[in-house]
């Protein structure tokens, strides 16, 4: 990964590469919903961050949408809250636009940050193919590193037919002190929307 100079500010730049188990997450900034913003290192007295890189409109983002929830409040009170990031462009799908993401948050009654990428950046950065996509990481003295990447489950289309509960099973193995296994699985869902792309 090279980081490009930006002003006074290093800015990771993601050669597609992204993330793999073990690399550092670098910090970063995003607009959320209710007007503040929200860094990666806003959480330096978590245990972790779930990163989830999602969206309004995609049918997969949707139908993992309240298990999102549900993982949020599970995890959050055991040191490891959602950060949800939407990273498609507004312009190419409107319905993903920071107006439909505020009342889409409100109507759901979001527990959690949803975030813009308003640059695409981040999920760059990341190397997120998919919404949604899954980062879990693992906070160590400060420095947060990827410990699970992936999808959510194995069964986007029925809750009550999942038998294998990837995100989840990867938190309780970094809560009881594990590496998570798998540690990597393949993200299913809607691809990233990119200008550039």
């Amino acid at each position: 990964m090279l980081t490009l100079l930006f002003g006074l500010m290093l800015i990771p730049f993601s050669m597609g590469q992204g993330y793999d188990i073990g690399d550092e997450a670098m910090n970063f900034r995003l607009k959320n919903v209710d007007g503040s913003h929200v860094s990666l290192s806003d959480y330096q007295d978590e245990k972790g961050v779930i990163v989830i890189f999602t969206c309004n409109h995609c049918p997969y983002a949707q139908a993992w949408e309240e298990r999102i929830i549900q993982i949020d409040r599970q995890f959050d009170p055991k040191g490891y809250p959602v950060v949800a990031i939407q990273p498609n462009d507004p312009e190419l799908v409107p319905q993903d636009n920071f107006k439909n993401m505020k009342k889409r948050a409100r109507e759901k009654n979001y527990s959690f940050p949803y975030l813009l990428d308003e640059t695409q950046d981040v999920y760059r950065t990341f190397g997120a193919t998919r919404t949604p996509h899954v980062f879990v990481l693992d906070n160590q003295s400060g420095d947060f590193i990827v410990r699970y990447i992936g999808t959510i489950d194995d069964n986007y289309k029925d809750a009550d037919k999942v038998e294998k509960r990837y995100l989840a099973s990867a938190v309780n193995a970094l809560l009881n002190g594990n590496k998570p296994d798998p540690a990597k699985t393949k993200a299913v869902g809607c691809s990233i929307k990119d200008k550039n792309k």
